[in-house]
């Protein structure tokens, strides 16, 4: 099933490659086009160089390879070759992929354990020791535990010198204690504490965000403290939130999952992706990340509004929703009826659920069903249809072009939609109309 032009942009890694691409989806640039039943499409692409740029394309795995010197990931090549093929079967006419398409069309059909070193002829990998393991993570336990003592005094210090002082240091004093807490290999904490140096300047009544985020920190440093007196689905969440990170565990799940959403945050020079999914017939929601670093977009990218049938591989944690990404199996398709939805109400007791389970968790992801976008006098908000209840939309939820969007798809009648609700409110990340089962997508490649 051939995307949609706006499933291709929703690709493009920034605002410069979506502007930089409009000239290539079109006939005119292209040459010895082709597609295959396998889920391959190529071409060459006449550049600026001395010779036209090899592209090929794997649609079904969200793939690409293109001989230009583009860093971004996909380049504007690669958007053309789909914007082309996204126009009509006769754009890109079936044909027999030539050598060097052909060549790498086939490595990537060839299945992960070929690419293990056993397969090229190289000796089996070992068995890591586990006494040397053991007490390396015994090693970084105690880094983190003395980083977090350090926490806990420079909370009591600020708090015993009075919130009001915390504007006198500035920046400073709470990048240090950052940069202590990556010495001590605790990253989820320095993010906490990089958070807490920017409340003073966010703005009318910083304090009381000050105190709350204060809080949440001195709550996950006390649990990190004791953390073998905790459940084990909630010390894993622990582990996670200080900066462990331990690999994908349990039985694979495989299922029809819907892409609901796909946006990019830039934080310190690291991008990040996160794609939401839902399983048609599992009912669970899962989330992806990808990382992209030095301005490079993340390699891995699904398209908002498509169906890929695929396994993936959860995470630990009590109420933790990340998954990583096993295998895909055949070709992606297009939504055919959006994930099932519930009130406004029942919203907000999946988001009370979840942060009992993960007190410092920032939004869970819902769908609302039969809500209308109304506006109101701090903003906009989603009403339910019988006017009983409304979520505010979050002030940073969503651009206003997506939120033109999300107003123009209702036309002021009810409509599904998907997004994350937090304790700033409800971030709209994509939306249905009772009349067309196509996905909107409301949120661009890069989101605040």
């Amino acid at each position: 099933m051939r995307w949609t032009a706006e499933q291709v942009l929703a690709l493009a890694p920034d605002a410069a490659s979506r502007t930089a691409v409009s000239g290539l989806g079109t006939p005119g640039p292209w040459s010895e086009t082709g597609g295959s039943g396998a889920g391959g499409v190529w071409g060459l692409c006449r550049g600026s160089g001395g010779g036209p740029y090899r592209t090929v394309v794997d649609p079904s795995g969200t793939a690409y390879r293109c001989s230009c010197p583009s860093r971004r990931v996909p380049c504007k090549h690669a958007l053309g070759l789909l914007l082309l093929w996204a126009g009509g079967e006769g754009a890109v006419p079936d044909a027999e992929a030539p050598g060097w398409a052909e060549e790498w069309l086939a490595g990537r059909r060839a299945p992960a354990r070929r690419r293990e070193p056993a397969a090229h002829g190289g000796p089996p990998a070992g068995p890591a020791d586990p006494a040397a393991a053991r007490r390396r993570a015994e090693r970084r336990a105690a880094r983190i535990t003395a980083g977090a003592r350090e926490l806990e005094r420079r909370l009591a210090d600020l708090l015993r010198g009075g919130l009001a002082s915390a504007e006198q240091p500035g920046y400073g004093l709470w990048e240090e204690t950052a940069a202590r807490m990556v010495d001590a290999q605790a990253p989820g904490l320095a993010g906490r504490v990089r958070e807490l140096g920017a409340v003073p300047g966010s703005g009318r009544g910083w304090p009381a965000r000050l105190l709350e985020e204060c809080a949440l920190v001195h709550l996950l440093d006390r649990a990190w403290l004791e953390i073998d007196r905790l459940p084990e689905s909630l010390a894993a969440t622990v582990r996670t939130r200080v900066g462990l990170r331990a690999p994908a565990q349990g039985p694979a799940i495989r299922d029809d999952w819907l892409v609901l959403a796909q946006y990019d945050s830039a934080d310190a020079g690291l991008t990040t992706r996160r794609i939401w999914l839902h399983g048609r017939e599992t009912g669970r929601t899962a989330l992806l990340l990808s990382y992209g670093a030095a301005g490079r977009a993340p390699r891995l990218a699904l398209p908002a509004g498509l169906t890929v049938d695929a396994e993936i591989v959860p995470y630990g944690g009590a109420g933790q929703l990340r998954a990583e990404l096993r295998e895909r199996f055949g070709t992606p398709v297009p939504i055919k009826t959006p994930p099932p939805g519930g009130s406004v109400e029942e919203a907000l007791a999946a988001y009370g659920r979840a942060l009992r389970d993960d007190p410092w968790l920032d939004a869970w992801p819902v769908t609302l069903e039969d809500v209308v976008p109304v506006p109101s006098d701090e903003g906009w908000q989603l009403a339910d249809a019988g006017g009983t209840s409304a979520l505010p939309v979050a002030p940073t939820g969503v651009s206003r072009p997506g939120l033109w969007r999300l107003v123009a798809v209702s036309g002021g009648g009810p409509v599904t939609v998907f997004g994350e609700c937090g304790h700033r409110g409800f971030a709209p990340l994509a939306a249905w109309s009772g009349d067309s089962p196509e996905t909107v997508a409301l949120t661009s490649a890069a989101r605040p």
